[in-house]
């Protein structure tokens, strides 16, 4: 069937480039060539966002790692990196103030500070996207006070997040009074090594209470639980070229969750076992955004830097979903002021808003 697909879509594109170069035969030769190259030019990039598209909502097949290269939508699996054991920090308290969360720190979207699209009914699948990124001519990764002046710092240091919200519980909680679970879907340049990105997912208890934490997850210290998934390693892209990034995170109850991210003619995947957190139980809020890399680092762009940002869901409607402000719940952040807020319903609902410095 994806093979059938695929020839297809390659079809459409030989139809869709025959008739463009046909509409412009009427015009003297060197406009005519000339318009027959823009049309190409046209129908090829869309062509490189509708298998961007595909890709980013394509299950894999199993639990592990992928890779898929255009005009392939078979996705190939390829070898699996350890993540180590840093992690993305939490607000310091999940239901405070946003202006208390801050405490004294730098930044001005993030660490609650944010947009997320909340929606009536389980979330199934979320989407970010950049639809718009003018003025970036540089990022800088630096470490926040408040947070112990932690992350992965530097030139080109940021994360792309999707976040779940952390209000509900499941039986990952084990009873635990006052656990909740989060789960965070991230691309995280140098995560692994220096010249190597990772995607991967990131499940948090959080209130679990003490120091003992379930087998596999590490604490925080602060009565935390977290743990990684497997990484797929991914190249290191620069801020610069946001506007080409995707990243969407899907959940499958008694299934595989699984982070995918795209960036032109390539596409990433790694998945696991819904199970470790169930989300698919409690998912009805996400955040997406570029932030810090890790420990609560700020990712500092230019001045002059507009970007404008998409979250989109699948959660089996067509209402539009709400707008919520102040609630991000990721502690990374950046320097950016938040815009307003659009939200639309149909057949893929999003929110959208602009941030800007």
């Amino acid at each position: 069937m994806q093979s059938s697909m695929k020839r297809g879509v390659r079809r459409m594109i030989q139809i869709a480039i025959v008739s463009s170069l046909a509409s412009a035969a009427w015009l003297p030769s060197a406009f005519a060539a000339q318009a027959g190259d823009s049309h190409i030019d046209a129908v090829e990039t869309q062509a490189h966002a509708d298998w961007r598209e595909t890709m980013a909502h394509s299950a894999a097949p199993a639990e592990g790692c992928y890779q898929a290269d255009y005009p392939s939508i078979l996705w190939k699996q390829v070898g699996c990196n350890v993540a180590p054991a840093r992690f993305h920090s939490i607000p310091p308290h999940p239901h405070a103030h946003p202006t208390a969360l801050a405490r004294g720190a730098t930044q001005t979207t993030g660490n609650g500070n944010d947009y997320a699209i909340q929606t009536s009914t389980l979330i199934k699948s979320t989407t970010g996207t950049f639809p718009s990124v003018t003025g970036v001519t540089s990022e800088q990764g630096v470490g926040v006070p408040a947070f112990g002046g932690g992350g992965i710092l530097g030139p080109n240091e940021y994360t792309l997040q999707i976040n779940s919200n952390f209000d509900g519980s499941t039986a990952a909680c084990r009873s635990h009074s006052g656990c909740t679970v989060w789960q965070q879907f991230i691309y995280s340049p140098d995560y692994n090594v220096n010249g190597q990105a990772a995607v991967f997912m990131q499940y948090w208890l959080i209130g679990y209470g003490g120091t003992s934490c379930p087998s596999g997850f590490g604490s925080d210290g602060g009565g935390d639980c977290y743990k990684n998934s497997a990484a797929v390693a991914v190249p290191d892209i620069p801020a610069t070229q946001l506007a080409n990034l995707k990243l969407s995170g899907t959940v499958v109850s008694g299934g595989n969750d699984t982070v995918t991210f795209t960036n032109g003619t390539k596409a990433y995947s790694i998945s696991g076992k819904d199970s470790v957190l169930y989300l698919a139980q409690v998912w009805k809020e996400s955040e997406f955004n570029v932030v810090g890399n890790a420990g609560g680092s700020e990712a500092v762009f230019n001045s002059g830097s507009s970007v404008t940002v998409k979250v989109a869901v699948n959660d089996g409607s067509t209402a539009t979903p709400t707008c919520a402000a102040n609630s991000g719940t990721t502690g990374e952040t950046n320097n950016f002021n938040l815009g307003n807020c659009t939200a639309s319903g149909g057949s893929t609902p999003y929110i959208q808003f602009t941030e800007s410095n």
